[in-house]
This record gives C-alpha cells, structure tokens and sequence, in this order.
C-alpha cells in the first residue's frame, strides 16, 4: 500500500481490514479520508439495531486510536446525503458520492466490494479492490460443537453451556467454567455476520432491532442485545441426525397415504422431539419417488437435498410466497413451523387448492395440535384440510390420528334431532375412535370417547336379538348406539330380506324386540357402480336411476360408510326424506361428491 491518501467505503471499514493493516506495518504515513456520508451510513444502520453499523464505527475508532503513532491522519470530507440520495442508497447513489470523494481529493478508493471496484475503474478512479478472506476462516461457533452437541448457548458474564445428545436423551453441559466475556462473544458474532455476507450457504432470516436470526449452513444462530435482552447473547442450532423415512418403520397404509400426494398431513410434538427431522426425511422420501417437494421455510434450516428448494416469506409475506408457489405447481409443500393465525390460513388454502401439504406445529400432544385450527378455519373443512396426524417425541412416532367428517349423533347423546356434522378422530391402525369434535351451544368442543363396555342388561338384550336375526346370518354383528337404538351388520345378500318389502319386515322385528334397528353390510359391496341424478321435490330428495334398474336392489355409500339399501321403485327413483338422519348423511355426501351407489 503506497498511495498517500486514501478513500474507504462502507464494505472495507465494515471487514476491518484497515486497522489491522495499520496495527501489522503495511499501512503508515498516509491521510484516511473518510466521507461523511459514510457515517452517515453507518449510524443510521446502528440504529436500526443492525451489526454491520456497528462494526464499521468500531472500526473508525480502532483506525483513530491504531494510526496515532504511525503517521496515519484521519480526515471527514464530503457533503451530508439529502433525503433524495438516501432513498436512493439502494439503487447506488452513496457509493457515488464516496467515488466522487475520491475523485476529488485525487486519492484512492480503498473497496472489498467488486461491483464499486468495477464501476470505479470505469470512472477513471484509483481503486484498490481487496477481496475478503473471510471464507477461508474457519468459523469460531464450531469450535464448541462436538458431534452430539444440538446447541450451544452464550451470554455476557455466563459460562457456555451446550445440550448434548439425540431427541429423547439430550443432557445441558457446562463446556467450561470461565464466564464468556462480551469482547469474545462479539469476536464471534462479527465473524458470522461477515461470512454470512459472503456465503452464499448464509442467510439473514429475520433481522430486527436489536434481534437477528441467522441460517448458516447447518447452524441456526439467534443473537439478541440490550435492550431486548438483559445481555449479548447468542444461540445456536443444529441437527445431530439425518434420518430416512425407512427408520421410522412407518405402517404400510400411512406411507401409501404420504406418497398419494393428495393429503393434509400434520406432524406435531414438542420442541426438540425431531418434527423437522421427520419432516426432512419425508420431503427427501417423496423426491425419490419422484414428486416435485417445496418448502415453506423461516429460517430455511431443513436438512434436504439440491432438488427441493426451500422458500422464504416473499417480502415478509407467507400468502405472497403461496401464490408464486402456485403457479409452480409442487405435488408437495413442507410448512415448517405453522405458528401465527396467517400461517394456519395459508396452509389450509393451499391444501384445499389441491396441492399435497404437510404442516409441522409445536403441541403437546396430537389432540392438541388439532385444536390449533378450531377457530382459525371452519370446523367442517378441518378433515378436508388435515386428514392425517403424525405426533413425534423423542425422535419416534408415538401416536397417528386420522380424521373424517360424518353427520351423526354424537357419542353419549340419545335424542336423533342432535344429529349434527361430526369430525372423528380415530388411531390410524385400529381405527378406534378415541375424540369427536362437534359444535356445542355456540362453542366448538373436543371430547374424547371413552371405549363402553356392555352391562348385563345389553347382554340379554344382545342375546334376543341375535336369536330374532341367525336365521338370516348366524355370524351377525350387533353394536348398541343407544337405551333404544342398535346396529346390525349382516352379510350383503340377505340385508333386502331383512328390510322386506318397503321395509315392513323390518318394522316387524323392530316391534317384537323394541328397538330400532339400523342395516348394513359386514363386508364392502361386489356390486357395480350406478350412475344416478338428483331431484328434490318439497321435503324429499330423490335418486333417479335408469329405467333397466327398476325392481332391484341398490346400496348407497358416502365413501365408505354403508348408508342404506333400497328397493328403485316403479318410477325408477329411491326416496329420502331430507329431514332425517339418513337424509342429511346423503345430503353431505352429495355436497363433498362422495355419494356412490351400487347394484348387481
């Protein structure tokens, strides 16, 4: 360095090259001059609670106090930015006026950013480009990992601590004695901040007053300052496993599910128990099997291959990002991290948009994770937007939860007219009903249903009705809904016998027994699809079947769930009345398309 007189931008006083040239003897017996619009700079970023302010007037000091006995002369030159040219720092307009300083008083423009260097030289300015080397450190924070730690935790005036261990099993280790003092701990943090500048695997994810958060390869890094907190602190993250789905021995049925692509799947735990681990092996599972997977992501910390790109809120904003993901057109979408009621109404919009959505919340259990949409999206859409829940603790699946929609008489209630929509919560293996969620009053509640056991009394009661119906099927399943109402399930081809000739037969048994009996068939249908079309005359809904059909029987389903079987009568129509529980049954599955109907 020979020049005499030099200009520095904001990039080479914010690295801190120039004190420590002056500190090493390559810098001596020259005038520094400094534009004013520089501090300018400087200070509105230190105000705004950002560290590169502060980085760069600690580094004006370090050159005042560095060149005092090495013949360095420190000089503020230039004119104050108006308001115009501060509105138009970003498109240039003060790294114009640092190079017209320079000009000027015929000195050099001392740079590390390559863009000013570039546009100088075009100019005819002296400029000396001194290129960072920021990337060839090796970052400090890594000196306190080892290969269990998840976290390491520093504050002013604390002795490092750290959490070891996998999901389950994690422990808090002191990692040594000696308090960490506040010029170390900025040491580190100054080192991050300029490498995440220059790498390109770094990221600023959130950057508020006095508040940063940090993406940095594996590491999530959140730093506060006074006032926010007490003290400097920094915290790190990182994960300790990588797991592919086949270790989590899923049942066959829920990865077929997960593969589908048409589903709302939620994986929910506590903080540390492995969600976003889990989350990762499904993204990386699905774009194997070849489907296009996106993630929604603040911070981006997800361990996924190349070909998923993560997203970030587009200026801030989650429903932004939603639309430009849309006309992507992913078969997946990871949402990492639902917390704010925007984020549950983006995730349900997408989802109910057709695009497959899997949806990561803090719960503690998985019931709970499930009451986190009540009231932020209607309680009817909530199947339709999650069907699946996945609850993860201590790195392994504890529990799965499917959800479905039905209209009926909620459990422990007697009176038919408190027939209502339903959601049920059932384990996803045994299909064991264990909640249901309905409205009560004005309020939407989450009960749970405790599994009933049969008294003496239904005993003998089972005891007569199976001896009413062997005759029909000796393997008949009889299930007690009510005091006065039971289920039986029969084989498919004796259900018209039992019913009779517009259900007089039925009426007959009911009589004799006391009971109201409800039909349906132990297996699913081996009948053939029919195509039908609707009419509704006064209080009745009607089923309009071709011609050829009249006389024969038909079973009618609301996807799964056997509703009814009839006779198509001389008219060629099957008629219900829409005020009654069956009716509304037939009325929900005409409204999601589910209602099928089948014949011989």
């Amino acid at each position: 360095m020979k020049a005499k007189r030099i200009v520095p931008d904001t990039s080479i006083l914010i690295q801190g090259k120039l004190s420590k040239m002056i500190e090493e003897g390559i810098l001596k017996d020259t005038k520094i001059i400094i534009p004013v619009a520089v501090v300018d700079e400087l200070q509105a970023q230190a105000s705004k609670g950002k560290e590169i302010g502060f980085d760069g007037l600690e580094e004006i000091k370090k050159i005042r106090d560095a060149g005092k006995n090495k013949g360095i002369v420190v000089e503020f030159l230039g004119h104050r930015p108006t308001l115009e040219e501060i509105q138009l720092a970003k498109k240039g307009r003060i790294d114009a006026i640092i190079r017209d300083v320079a000009a000027k008083e015929k000195a050099v423009l001392i740079t590390g950013d390559y863009v000013q260097a570039l546009v100088g030289e075009a100019e005819g300015v002296p400029v000396e480009y001194i290129e960072s080397d920021i990337l060839k450190e090796k970052l400090m924070l890594e000196e306190f990992f080892t290969p269990d730690t998840q976290s390491v935790h520093f504050k002013v005036g604390v002795a490092p601590y750290a959490k070891k261990g996998k999901p389950g099993n994690v422990k808090v280790v002191k990692i040594r004695d000696k308090p960490i003092e506040e010029k170390e701990l900025r040491a580190i943090i100054d080192q991050i901040i300029s490498k995440v500048r220059k790498d390109e695997d770094g990221f600023i994810e959130i950057g508020k007053h006095n508040a940063l958060v940090i993406q940095f390869g594996n590491y999530r890094i959140a730093i506060t300052r006074p006032p926010f907190s007490d003290r400097l602190e920094l915290t790190a993250v990182r994960p300790v496993v990588k797991c592919k789905l086949e270790d989590y021995k899923l049942h066959k049925e829920l990865e077929k599910r997960i593969v589908s692509g048409l589903k709302g799947i939620l994986i929910a735990g506590p903080p540390g128990s492995g969600k976003s681990t889990f989350a990762a092996s499904i993204a990386e599972f699905l774009s194997e099997n070849g489907k296009i997977v996106k993630t929604f992501e603040q911070p981006r910390d997800l361990q996924v291959g190349p070909d998923i790109t993560q997203y970030a809120p587009l200026e801030g904003d989650w429903e932004k990002t939603a639309e430009l993901l849309l006309l992507v057109r992913p078969d997946y979408t990871i949402f990492d991290e639902i917390r704010k009621t925007r984020d549950f109404r983006v995730f349900s919009d997408m989802r109910l948009a057709g695009v497959g959505m899997i949806g990561v919340v803090h719960s503690t259990n998985p019931v709970s994770a499930i009451q986190r949409f009540i009231g932020r999206i209607e309680l009817g859409t909530i199947p339709h937007v999650i069907d699946t829940v996945i609850f993860i603790e201590c790195g392994k699946i504890k529990k799965v939860y499917g959800l479905s929609l039905v209209v009926k008489v909620p459990t422990g209630m007697r009176d038919q007219d408190l027939a209502r929509p339903v959601v049920e919560i059932r384990e996803f293996e045994s299909k064991k009903l264990v909640y249901e969620v309905y409205t009560y009053g004005e309020e939407n509640v989450i009960v749970p249903v405790a599994e009933k056991k049969a008294s003496p009394l239904e005993e003998i009661a089972k005891e007569k009705i199976y001896n009413e119906l062997k005759k029909y099927d000796p393997d008949v399943e009889i299930e007690f809904l009510s005091e006065d109402r039971v289920l039986i399930k029969v084989r498919g081809d004796v259900i018209s016998k039992i019913i009779g000739k517009k259900g007089k037969q039925i009426e007959k048994i009911e009589k004799r027994l006391g009971f109201h009996i409800s039909v349906e068939p132990k297996e699913k249908t081996l009948k053939k699809q029919v195509f039908y079309e609707v009419e509704e005359t006064g209080g009745y809904l009607n089923l309009v079947f071709d011609s050829a059909l009249i006389g024969k029987t038909v079973d009618i389903y609301s996807d799964d769930e056997f509703l009814l079987s009839a006779v198509i009568g001389k008219k060629g129509k099957v008629k219900i009345r829409k005020k009654s529980s069956l009716g509304k049954k037939v009325l929900t599955g005409l409204a999601s398309e589910k209602l099928r109907v089948y014949c011989e």
